[in-house]
């Protein structure tokens, strides 16, 4: 396996969103868009250069540690709505304030404006980009619609064809709603046959909207907060728990016979990471949250992409430093609830160590004793990391005998055997077997 880069750096991570909630698709399942109302006194969310020089500013103060260079983090909404000129502008920021440091760029994009210019200068500045596609042109279609409800599909492929041809390092997102998961290996196959070869599966979970959300001016329920948990049903294109612990196991059958060393899929990547004992790579998989911030285009930073509500406002870049912010009573509290707040189903349970009781979006479930704070996913996730166990363990003996991770797909056909070099005299035979 591989280690793709544009992973959050250890320390905080500020994601920005320059053009705010404003997004040129209309995505059924489309979780931002509605924080518009948040902004109504900005009639054009755009960040400013001001908020762009903070911005910057603080991501450096903010990991003068890092090894591998100082990371700037680009989302939305959609992010390339702001043009060239301003990623142009704030590249050049980067380079004066990192001094002589590396620095790395993340973009995640739907797509729709990608031409020759912009790969070209992507590909030139080292952009890692994320391409929101779900998959072949009946099930990307069915979620992710333009104004009107018109198709998608062939602009966004248009645009992967771009990013391959210019040779920018680039994965992709793929969302996975109700329908979506239904058809994991359409969907799996697509990518390979595409030649993708870096994927990342985000379940799609919402709910419908309560009072508390329907008086801020929201069309979906609120996450669990720190002091309510809004009450509320799914939405129809929410991923079921069954069925989305299959997608996940479907996909997993195929591509650890077939496509390891070949193809990333990065939940199955972090999957081993957590089960050899890393603190999860992704925030859904850490003991606690707080270390992922969002800043918004007019320089408010929220305490995560998915509480970016009046009352997780933690301060402004152009006036605190992200230390400050992370560092404040209200985060921390937040944040150390994830473990704090698990519930004894889960504190007992077999795959915490990974999973680490998913995350707090996710939980407005109830245990079957109905103790409030299981993830929706649990039944999902439970499903997943058992079935993938014993495949875990065989490609921690691969890891601990520096062995290639790909000998695990001769491991699943039947035992794999292992002779010592003939020239290593304390060299041992390994027998690496899936059962």
């Amino acid at each position: 396996m591989e280690d793709k880069p544009g992973n959050a750096p250890a320390g905080i991570h500020l994601m920005a969103k320059p053009a705010g909630p404003s997004c040129n698709l209309r995505c059924d399942y489309c979780f931002y868009l509605e924080k518009m109302a948040f902004f109504r006194d900005s009639r054009n969310c755009r960040m400013s250069d001001e908020v762009l020089e903070a911005y910057v500013r603080r991501v450096v103060e903010a990991n003068r540690e890092d090894p591998e260079g100082i990371l700037f983090a680009w989302q939305g909404g959609e992010p390339t709505l702001m043009g060239l000129d301003f990623f142009r502008k704030a590249l050049a920021v980067e380079m004066r304030q990192a001094a002589g440091r590396p620095v790395r760029n993340t973009l995640q994009t739907n797509g729709l404006l990608l031409d020759d210019r912009w790969c070209e200068f992507l590909a030139r500045n080292g952009f890692l980009v994320g391409l929101s596609l779900d998959g072949p042109r009946e099930i990307h279609d069915r979620y992710r619609r333009g104004t009107g409800g018109a198709s998608t599909f062939h602009k966004v492929h248009r645009a992967l064809r771009l990013l391959g041809k210019h040779g920018v390092q680039f994965n992709v997102l793929a969302s996975v709603a109700r329908e979506t998961a239904r058809h994991p290996l359409e969907v799996y196959r697509f990518f390979k046959a595409e030649g993708i070869e870096f994927i990342q599966f985000i379940p799609i979970v919402e709910r419908m909207p309560g009072e508390p959300s329907k008086a801020l001016g929201l069309e979906l329920g609120t996450p669990p907060l720190l002091d309510r948990t809004e009450e509320g049903e799914v939405t129809p294109w929410t991923v079921e728990p069954d069925a989305y612990g299959s997608f996940l196991c479907d996909i997993f059958s195929e591509w650890v016979r077939n496509d390891v060393g070949k193809v990333f899929v990065m939940n199955f990547e972090w999957t081993l990471f957590a089960w050899i004992g890393g603190e999860g790579p992704v925030c859904y998989l850490a003991r606690r949250c707080g270390n992922s911030c969002i800043v918004e285009h007019n320089g408010d930073v929220y305490s995560c992409d998915h509480y970016v509500y009046p009352e997780y406002r933690l301060g402004n870049v152009c006036t605190e430093s992200a230390r400050t912010l992370a560092d404040s009573a209200m985060q921390q509290k937040w944040g150390a609830r994830k473990e704090t707040m698990l519930t004894g189903d889960c504190r007992g349970c077999d795959v915490l160590s990974i999973c680490r009781g998913d995350c707090p979006k996710h939980r407005f479930s109830v245990t079957a004793a109905g103790e409030p704070g299981l993830s929706y996913l649990c039944p999902a996730y439970k499903r997943f990391y058992r079935f993938s166990r014993k495949y875990m363990e065989a490609f921690s003996k691969l890891l601990e005998h520096n062995l290639p991770l790909e000998y695990i797909m001769k491991a699943v056909v039947g035992p794999l055997v292992v002779r010592p070099d003939p020239s290593d005299s304390d060299g041992k035979t390994i027998i690496i077997s899936i059962r």
